[in-house]
């Protein structure tokens, strides 16, 4: 065993990512129908996908924004593909507030423009919040939802479930 392990050492790197993804999936297959089913319209990509990709994200996050041109080139290529977005604002209040108008769009059915247009405003902030939202036709300001409230405290929850330590998470 020794002498096969030092001529291929890359078995030991083989049998750790087994072993990893054998315990993800022991993770994921409880909360897979959650984490793959959007809230409202917050996805992009295709109408009946054979692959989704979850995306746990911050507004506030630079890995995020710089992850998000890769994002729209995976949609691009991969016409089966669905993007399931899932906010996790863990990186103070505009990232909260961020977020809740993010939800809000998303049940107005105008995920995709809020969304879009954020990320070419800028990083969240009020001008930047109020920018986006206009340009999806919203509020900037959107009432309190407890649907919303739930959301996000389902995204944290499943993130905390899948050992997130920060954004993004895929």
């Amino acid at each position: 065993v020794r002498d096969t392990l030092v001529a291929n050492p890359e078995i030991i790197i083989d049998a750790g990512q087994a072993l990893r993804d054998r315990q993800y999936a022991e993770t994921l297959q409880p909360i897979r129908a959650s984490l793959e089913r959007p809230f409202f319209s917050s996805w992009k990509g295709a109408e009946k996908p054979t692959v989704t990709l979850t995306y746990f994200f911050d507004y506030a996050c630079g890995y995020c924004r710089m992850s998000n041109p890769d994002i729209e080139r995976l949609l691009k290529e991969e016409k089966d593909l669905r993007v399931v977005y899932r906010e996790l604002p863990i990186l103070g209040p505009d990232s909260v507030a961020a977020a809740r108008v993010s939800l809000a769009a998303s049940k107005a059915g105008k995920f995709v423009q809020y969304h879009d247009a954020l990320y070419a405003a800028g990083r969240p902030g009020p001008d930047t919040i109020a920018i986006a939202a206009k340009a999806a036709g919203i509020p900037s300001q959107p009432a309190q939802d407890p649907a919303e409230e739930a959301e996000l405290r389902s995204n944290m929850g499943l993130a905390s479930q899948l050992g997130a330590t920060g954004t993004p998470l895929f």
